[in-house]
């Protein structure tokens, strides 16, 4: 498979300049593990775009499924940009985790499938590496009124 970067272009996408945080603490933590490894914590992206939030509302009777989709693979951009910058993407061992929240109107049970263009997305740029466990969580509220917000950990090499 294609480096990362190669993918990207073949894709069609190109990595956001790594958003500044929301709010008072740190877009990404790099943890020691030992034998050349590291954990890189990556935290909560939003569907920012440009320096613009973007995809405001529950989903589905403010945000449609598909327009939730195309924000988690915003988030997933921005996650790949953060840890671009914290590591290099063509150090990524595997994405371990991945937590994704999805603003959820009442009633609303289709949290996977939103959160299943993050993780294809993933998966497109970095290939088995990009496979990860993952938790898609209805809640009633995100920051700032958003409809998705996802968190991941990736083992990179150091």
């Amino acid at each position: 498979m294609a480096q990362p970067r190669e993918r990207l272009r073949q894709l069609g996408l190109q990595l956001p300049t790594p958003p500044a945080p929301l709010a008072s603490y740190v877009p990404t933590r790099t943890v020691p593990m030992g034998g050349g490894k590291a954990l890189v914590f990556v935290a909560g992206q939003v569907p920012l775009e440009d320096g613009q939030l973007r995809f405001i509302g529950r989903v589905p009777t403010e945000v449609s499924l598909e327009d939730a989709q195309a924000a988690a693979r915003l988030c997933a951009l921005n996650i790949l940009a953060q840890v671009e910058a914290a590591a290099g993407l063509d150090k990524v061992d595997v994405v371990a985790s991945v937590t994704g929240f999805v603003r959820s109107a009442e009633g609303f049970g289709e949290q996977p499938q939103v959160i299943n263009a993050a993780s294809d997305l993933l998966a497109d740029v970095l290939g088995d590496a990009g496979r990860h466990s993952r938790a898609a969580v209805g809640v009633s509220e995100l920051p700032r009124g958003v409809s998705v917000e996802i968190a991941a950990v990736f083992v990179v090499r150091t």
